[in-house]
């Protein structure tokens, strides 16, 4: 019996009265969603195609887990390193400005990164 008291078989005759059907798809590994901030990656899902009136839908079941979008494409980034943000560096990590320029262009640039892996040092 389906929550509501409803008959599956019931429900079923309803939904094709309807046009409507519910088709799982099989053997789905994997599903990812791409955003600008990073990727869901469903590694086991459940893919359910649902169509009604000509337009189809997919229910998808599952956990994901998030994959940051940190990740740049594999052509090289050109970033500027600007004096300031090397004496920046340098005054804030007690280092010099060699060294602060060397951990900024491993950190793409990243100010606090750089100042946070220096003090780790």
């Amino acid at each position: 019996m389906m929550p509501g008291g409803m008959n599956p078989r019931k429900m079923k005759q309803m939904m094709n009265k309807l046009g409507m059907s519910m088709d799982p798809i099989e053997g789905v590994t994997r599903v990812i969603i791409e955003t600008q901030e990073g990727s869901y990656i469903f590694d086991s899902a459940e893919v359910v195609a649902m169509t009604m009136q000509g337009a189809t839908t997919y229910q998808l079941t599952g956990t994901p887990r998030f994959e940051s979008a940190r990740v740049i494409d594999s052509a090289p980034v050109e970033v500027e390193i600007t004096p300031e943000d090397i004496q920046l560096v340098a005054t804030q990590a007690g280092v010099s400005a060699a060294v602060a320029k060397a951990v900024l262009i491993e950190t793409n640039g990243d100010i606090a990164e750089a100042i946070m892996k220096l003090g780790e040092q």
